[in-house]
């Protein structure tokens, strides 16, 4: 089994289905989001979005995780443009990609909703749809709907996983 990252804008609920996805898998759950680097952080809690420069380091901080568990873990990353993926995809041959797809209004919400417990600010949603580049098409990628409940994510992943349709 290769890994796997759960990927998407902030608020489409990766934290919650990687949880859920790593415990039926047995394997490790790796947080993207403790990768950032404190300047990242500080410049996402100030509201400033981030650049590909400033995401290059925790990019490459993810790639060496990847490599370091031999790929066999889940990983939450937001994985937004391509480049972005394709380094990932360079440290852990075979990496699949979930990417749960949510609407603009629905990411505000959410992400508006543990504005305290979270490092990124509601006012950087609409940074990430602007940064965003769908994976439709790309190899080993199932899209899937965030807003539908987790047992029925889970059932198309796993559908997906053994070769089947999603």
């Amino acid at each position: 089994m290769s890994s796997l990252i759960v990927m998407g804008v902030a608020g489409c609920g990766k934290s919650s289905l990687g949880q859920v996805l790593a415990a039926a898998l047995g394997l490790p759950l790796v947080e993207g989001d403790d990768f950032h680097p404190p300047a990242n952080l500080a410049k996402m809690a100030a509201g400033i979005p981030l650049t590909d420069l400033d995401r290059a380091g925790w990019l490459d901080a993810l790639g060496e995780e990847l490599r370091s568990e031999r790929g066999h873990v889940v990983l939450t990353c937001s994985a937004l443009k391509r480049s972005y993926r394709d380094r990932l995809r360079a440290a852990s041959p075979g990496l699949r990609f979930v990417h749960l797809r949510i609407d603009q209004e629905t990411a505000l919400r959410r992400v508006a909703a543990r504005a305290g417990e979270h490092p990124f600010p509601p006012s950087l949603v609409q940074t990430q749809f602007a940064t965003l580049e769908p994976p439709t098409g790309e190899p080993g990628v199932i899209e899937v709907d965030a807003t539908e409940p987790l047992p029925k994510l889970m059932s198309q992943i796993s559908a997906w996983m053994a070769g089947g349709t999603p």
